[in-house]
């Protein structure tokens, strides 16, 4: 088996994503046999539980309040809201559900209770449990483990040297030190990033670098393909080729070997052949329903039958992880602290961002 390695370097990962294809591929195909049964994916559904009104200025995402994008906010869900849409998820194939809050960061009160009732109720359900929620505390990482937490994701978005080019709001240490306050949880990690931002290979190289140096790492990586929203920074960026996803994700299997690797956003520009070759290179986790927080996902029932078309299996829930026990709130060791942790706000200013943020002032005029 491949060693797993914890000192890759940029130079290294960047000659990787650049092999002849062919080679490329049977390397990334060979090494995901090893580690993953090739003929199973697991199935996710990410589910919005808040939509909108962030107060963050991430380039590519619509949810930002500072851009006058369509789409449309909403408060918390309810818990019984989530329960149904987890049952149907659940009767529509995915093992695990996300859920997503627009949030900069977790704060202890009302909304995080409602949170933690929702991560119990599904862990209740024998599905995997994941939320993304921003940044958080070791407390409040603590809180979401004894409800049963399965996974928290945090992604790295792009390298360190990139991410000041898309946000401003918060700096790449905010991520690293949330991810750490998660490993000091028995709750699994999930970090992945974005292609196609404007980036270059070094970037992609980059992330993955950081990525891999983490220990133990990520239990889940996703890799996304930018949705260029209307209204946002990067309304006119282009979509990525098809072979840079399938060349990130062989390169992220190679570097990252027992990861699952998540084809996440941007499937909807995908045929079932390139998704077949991103299956053949290493994915083994797709995101499924209509939609991926707030921009289009193909329909579960196309991805059910590609999935028939090329022989493959959605992966039981559990399957690498024993399932976690869920402390009620009554029985909880852990309570709010009220804490006021001091993120990071740079104070660059990334031109982009701020003519996105002066046309939407003017359309709201």
């Amino acid at each position: 088996m491949s060693k797993i390695r914890h000192d890759w370097t940029s130079q290294e990962i960047l000659d990787i994503y650049n092999k002849p294809l062919m080679d490329l591929l049977f390397e990334a195909a060979t090494i995901h046999r090893q580690y993953h049964d090739p003929n199973t994916v697991q199935v996710s559904t990410l589910l919005s539980i808040k939509t909108g009104g962030c107060p963050e200025d991430c380039g590519y995402c619509p949810q930002a309040a500072r851009y006058h994008t369509d789409i449309e906010g909403n408060d918390l869900m309810s818990v019984s809201q989530v329960k149904a849409q987890a049952l149907r998820a659940k009767s529509s194939g995915s093992s695990r559900v996300c859920m997503g809050a627009a949030w900069r960061n977790v704060k202890d009160g009302p909304e995080f209770e409602n949170v933690l009732e929702m991560v119990r109720t599904i862990n209740k359900l024998d599905m995997e449990v994941c939320c993304t929620l921003g940044m958080l505390t070791e407390n409040q990482a603590q809180r979401l483990a004894e409800a049963g937490l399965y996974a928290y994701n945090h992604n790295l978005d792009t390298s360190e040297e990139y991410y000041k080019e898309v946000i401003s709001t918060r700096g790449y240490e905010d991520r690293l030190k949330t991810i750490d306050n998660v490993r000091k949880t028995n709750v699994t990690v999930c970090s992945g990033g974005i292609i196609g931002m404007g980036e270059k290979p070094e970037d992609r190289a980059g992330m993955l670098v950081a990525l891999s140096r983490l220990n133990p790492q990520p239990e889940s990586v996703p890799i996304n393909s930018l949705v260029a929203v209307e209204g946002t920074p990067m309304e006119e960026q282009k979509p990525v080729e098809i072979w840079d996803m399938i060349r990130m994700v062989a390169t992220t299997r190679i570097v990252m070997p027992e990861t699952q690797v998540r084809l996440s956003a941007g499937r909807t520009e995908m045929s079932r052949e390139g998704q077949a070759m991103c299956f053949f290179a290493g994915a083994n986790s797709i995101f499924a329903g209509d939609k991926l927080l707030t921009t289009p996902n193909p329909d579960v029932n196309e991805d059910m039958k590609m999935f028939k078309l090329l022989g493959l299996n959605p992966q039981k829930p559990f399957l690498k992880i024993t399932q976690p026990k869920t402390v009620e709130a009554e029985d909880s060791e852990y309570v709010p602290l009220s804490e006021k942790p001091k993120w990071s706000r740079p104070k660059h200013k990334i031109e982009r961002n701020e003519e996105a943020r002066k046309r939407a002032r003017k359309q709201k005029i």
